[in-house]
């Protein structure tokens, strides 16, 4: 018989057992989190009809999708959660609360090349409130906090969340005429971090080419001091136009309130670089960062947009929201070593009896342990003590318990602490606290 090579596609994670439990730990404190504050869970097809897929695709975006056609059906795989979202919204609007507040964790395809901490499928775990014709600003107040609560349960190291506003950056352009350029400009300053100021300014000067108008951008990308310092110097700049105006007064607002809403000083910033390259974003923009490790990239991004569905409805439905990509976080983070598999095993306790006869009092115990909380595993082999006990090491557990005809005789159990290699005959009742003191 001629074998398949088993592989895997490149771009495509597979985790080991030890680090698919950290994975699925990290998946959870989102979720939760999520949860907590009221979001709604949705699962949406990871196959949609290409047409309402991209409906809004173009350029890089449309030649990265995995594209097929069943039967007489031209089909795509989803390449973010939004575009099913704003589908989702509009197919049933008349059947939803507004403010929708929705969270989605699930894959996403996109067929790029793969690189080191990039990947072609890959969780994208988001949350949007969108309104039905308008959206209070109080729920730009709430991402931040949401950001901020999840990554001080993951316990991942210092971490800043970039604040900024799309109509501040893009009302400072209209008053150096330079409103035709914006998009482009926006671009080329949310790369910043990653290619420095010497050449930002080179690609301004590309899409510009006028010094008095690079000197102005520049030196407004540049404003430092803190966040109540900034938001003074950018009153000081007295441009008289309305989105610079409105930009800053929702920035003020979102930056004060967020001290309410029991997000540490610390921890947040304004940053007028940041832009978000998206098009879409139209107000409070956000990137959240590790101190330690800047070279990771942005671990949660999003913002305020004014129209989620306008390729599908006439409604008006603006949102506000943001994405963790966790498979690249997870991947970026076992890189720097800044988690680690240290929880092992999926089973707090393994019972391993050591014949058949012994099996209707192992039923017993492991359901008496389940009821009261623990995670069990069962031990159905016929193989020699010896060899089980070496099996149970290999799972990471940290309790084995025995049971052999000593042990159904006296109504007990035989614990061993794997860790330290104690052993002792005890009651059940015992194992809660032999576990709970150990």
């Amino acid at each position: 018989m001629n074998y398949i090579m088993p592989k895997t596609l490149p771009g495509f994670m597979e985790l080991n057992p030890y680090d698919q439990i950290q994975f699925n730990k990290m998946k959870k404190i989102i979720s939760d989190t999520y949860e907590s504050y009221g979001f709604w869970p949705l699962d949406t097809p990871v196959i949609e009809y290409s047409d309402v897929l991209l409906a809004k695709a173009g350029g890089e975006t449309e030649k990265q999708i995995y594209r097929f056609n069943k039967g007489d059906n031209d089909l795509s795989l989803r390449f973010d959660l939004t575009v099913p979202l704003a589908k989702y919204v509009a197919q049933r609007y008349n059947d939803l609360p507004f403010p929708f507040k929705r969270y989605q964790i699930g894959k996403v395809y996109r067929g790029e090349r793969p690189q080191k901490g990039r990947f072609r499928e890959f969780y994208q775990c988001d949350i949007d409130v969108i309104g039905d014709e308008i959206l209070s600003l109080q729920y730009d107040v709430e991402m931040p906090s949401i950001i901020y609560d999840i990554f001080k349960k993951m316990n991942i190291g210092d971490f800043v969340i970039k604040i900024n506003n799309r109509k501040i950056l893009n009302g400072f352009f209209s008053s150096l005429q330079l409103k035709d350029s914006y998009v482009e400009i926006l671009r080329i300053i949310d790369k910043i971090d990653k290619i420095g100021e010497i050449e930002t300014r080179n690609c301004l000067n590309d899409v510009i080419n006028d010094e008095k108008k690079l000197d102005s951008i520049m030196d407004f990308i540049r404003i430092t001091g803190t966040n109540e310092e900034k938001i003074l110097k950018l009153k000081e700049f007295n441009i008289t136009n309305d989105n610079f105006t409105n930009g800053i007064c929702e920035l003020e607002y979102v930056i004060d309130s967020m001290k309410k809403m029991g997000v540490a000083s610390e921890n947040y910033e304004i940053d007028l670089t940041i832009a978000r390259g998206l098009d879409y974003y139209t107000g409070t923009v956000y990137e959240t960062f590790l101190k330690d490790h800047p070279n990771i990239g942005s671990i949660c991004s999003g913002g305020r947009y004014d129209n989620l569905a306008e390729y599908y409805t006439e409604k008006r439905l603006p949102g506000v929201g943001i994405s963790i990509g966790l498979t690249r976080l997870f991947y970026q983070l076992k890189e720097a070593n800044i988690i680690k598999s240290t929880d092992n095993s999926c089973a707090d306790i393994m019972i391993l009896p050591m014949d058949e006869n012994c099996y209707s009092y192992v039923y017993n115990i492991n359901s008496i342990l389940r009821n009261n909380g623990f995670k069990t595993s069962v031990c159905f082999t016929n193989n020699k003590l010896k060899s089980k006990i070496r099996y149970a090491d290999k799972c990471h557990v940290k309790y084995v318990i025995i049971i052999g005809e000593d042990e159904i005789q006296n109504n007990s159990i035989t614990i061993k602490n794997m860790e330290t290699g104690q052993q002792e005959m005890s009651k059940l009742n015992d194992i809660f606290n032999i576990v709970k003191n150990n």
